[in-house]
């Protein structure tokens, strides 16, 4: 639950208009029409708190982590696809039939720039507060942490921009500064670079979390190290040019890897602040959908969640995880994201992860479970059905939090950019892949498998290693785009699917029917998930349900259905952004 943006605050509103925030030239021109003023607001400790409260705010709600930039922007990849039929809206993202006139690319857009002109007033305004330096020492040491928290999320809400947009506009100072508020695109390496030297200054503004004495809601100098390892590996991936429109990686990318490297290997020196929990499930579970803080603060850094409105919580639970029927003690939700088959069978079926990130259950009205078709099966992660305290009815604001990044990110971050680094994988490299790997057998190394001891293939198994930690957590399909391997892993996935479909190759084995009945609200079955049978009709007091029976040549089809290399990788500036700013052009062949 959001602890952190339950002080909501009346003078926000106020605060905000700081600075001119109108897009109107003119009013550029006059006093800021505010019962404050910049002064004023940024005169003590508390009103400078409650501006940088102000500057999280965007990450939540509807336009922001609260469901597009979570679930409706990352998919479809290789794990998830969005359901249901082609549309102009979230379908139209995830079949990558991206339109310029498609109108949930607007308000992402424009509450991302929304974060950033705040997070401007505030890296502008605090450090020109006299408390800055002047102040008493617990003064001074808040307002280089709010200074710190200002600077990441202002490389946060860049990061999102540029990872979906390419080049953007990148305004660096607050509006009422600009002399030109239509701005040209900025050139992504140089907006990294800058961001990469703030966040670096940043940790040496915020506390370590035991030092900071709130839950992981608010920025911390774990945080904001893991952020700058995810931010340089992005810097220091592939990224579809707008000069030559093809996926390119810089020839200096090792730079990136270093610092990718050299904060992750920090922060595992650093167990006390941060480690694994020692179960994946709970994480999950008791904690994210438990709405209780997680002991081990694995979850570095998430974005709360409360106020039941769109514009400050999320839909997690509601619009993913199982479908539940609104008369249900669970309440209504589910069903807006599909896990792949392929993606479900990626697991070894011992593999604890499994049954969190994906739910092959529905439930009913009388609370009964029953499965659902192989190509209807859903996340997991986020389900209405985990919460604690359970809120029955059709609300669609649960309170859930999104974890914007976690400790299992930072070793397999490491893995990977050691690995890189040293042309091969070294014994700490492979501890840390081997840590993340034990977890997902509850500790049991006899099942992790031989871990590769040669670049490529140590690479391999990482990248297949984050395919099965991040499934719905909005990663998967940005990391193969950093590695250029978005176009070949659809390939891969549809033939794949082609081959369960016709029960061929490593697929041969996955039962044509589901056999199952109900033992209380639970759901048993006759016949296993990873066997063929030869049964077609239900038994009596079982009921079938198509399972591979249900994927057609069409569903295989639908899988990114229209994603083009070397243009989808991007998304289309939306045309509201197009009219209102005469210096912005598409790119990308949109």
């Amino acid at each position: 639950m959001k602890s952190t943006r339950s002080y909501k605050i009346l003078a926000l509103a106020a605060v905000l208009s700081l600075g001119g925030l109108s897009a109107c030239k003119e009013y550029l021109a006059v006093e800021p029409i505010s019962q404050f003023d910049n002064q004023a607001v940024f005169s003590n400790v508390s009103n400078a708190t409650l501006a940088v409260l102000g500057a999280y705010d965007p990450l939540s709600g509807d336009a922001g982590y609260g469901i597009r930039i979570s679930m409706y922007y990352p998919y479809d990849s290789d794990e998830m696809m969005t359901s249901g039929n082609l549309d102009n809206g979230r379908r139209g993202i995830g079949r990558y039939d991206l339109r310029a006139g498609n109108t949930e690319l607007t308000s992402s857009w424009n509450e991302l720039y929304r974060g950033i002109e705040r997070a401007n007033l505030c890296i502008e305004q605090i450090p020109q507060m006299s408390l800055y330096t002047n102040g008493t020492a617990a003064e001074q040491k808040e307002l280089r942490r709010l200074h710190g928290e200002a600077l990441t999320l202002r490389a946060q809400y860049y990061l999102e921009l540029i990872r979906t947009w390419g080049d953007v506009p990148a305004p660096l100072k607050p509006s009422y500064q600009q002399p030109d508020l239509f701005l040209e695109k900025e050139d992504r390496d140089k907006v990294y670079d800058l961001l990469l030297d703030d966040l670096k200054t940043a940790t040496e503004l915020v506390p370590w979390r035991t030092d900071a004495g709130v839950r992981n809601e608010r920025i911390t100098k774990g945080a904001v190290k893991a952020l700058r390892a995810r931010m340089a590996l992005y810097r220091g991936g592939y990224s579809l040019r707008r000069d030559t429109k093809q996926m390119e990686r810089r020839a200096d990318h090792q730079k990136y890897y270093q610092i990718a490297r050299d904060e992750t290997h920090e922060l595992m020196q650093r167990r006390d602040q941060h480690t694994l929990n020692a179960s994946y499930e709970d994480l999950f579970k008791k904690y994210v959908n438990g709405l209780q803080p997680d002991p081990a603060y694995e979850i570095m850094f998430e974005v709360g969640s409360a106020g039941n409105s769109a514009q400050s919580d999320s839909k997690l639970g509601y619009y993913n995880g199982p479908r539940l029927d609104a008369n249900s003690r669970y309440g209504q939700g589910g069903g807006g994201i599909n896990a792949l088959p392929t993606y479900f069978y990626a697991f070894d079926s011992t593999d604890v992860r499994r049954d969190v990130t994906i739910t092959i259950y529905q439930v009913a009205a009388n609370n009964l479970k029953s499965p659902q078709r192989l190509t209807t099966i859903t996340d997991g992660k986020f389900r209405r059905d985990w919460r604690s305290p359970l809120l029955s009815g059709s609300a669609q604001n649960l309170g859930i939090n999104w974890p914007l990044i976690r400790f299992s990110d930072v070793l397999l971050m490491f893995a990977e950019a050691e690995n890189e680094l040293k042309n091969g994988p070294t014994a700490e490299a492979i501890a840390a892949y081997e840590e993340v790997r034990k977890r997902a057998f509850k500790g049991d190394a006899s099942k992790i498998g031989v871990t590769p001891t040669t670049k490529q293939e140590f690479f391999n198994a990482v990248a297949n290693e984050r395919y099965l930690e991040f499934g719905g957590e909005g990663i998967r399909k940005y990391d193969l785009i950093r590695w250029n391997l978005l176009d070949a892993k659809i390939k891969e996935t549809r033939a794949n699917l082609t081959d369960m479909l016709n029960a061929t190759g490593k697929y041969a084995n996955v039962p044509r029917y589901l056999f199952y009945r109900n033992n209380g609200e639970e759901m048993v079955f006759l016949n296993s998930l990873y066997k063929p049978t030869t049964l077609t009709t239900a038994p009596t007091g079982w009921t079938r349900v198509d399972w591979r029976q249900n994927i057609t040549t069409t569903y295989v089809n639908s899988v990114a259905q229209y994603f083009t290399p070397n243009k989808s990788e991007l998304f289309p500036i939306n045309q509201a952004a197009l009219d209102a700013n005469p210096k912005l052009k598409q790119d990308y062949g949109y």
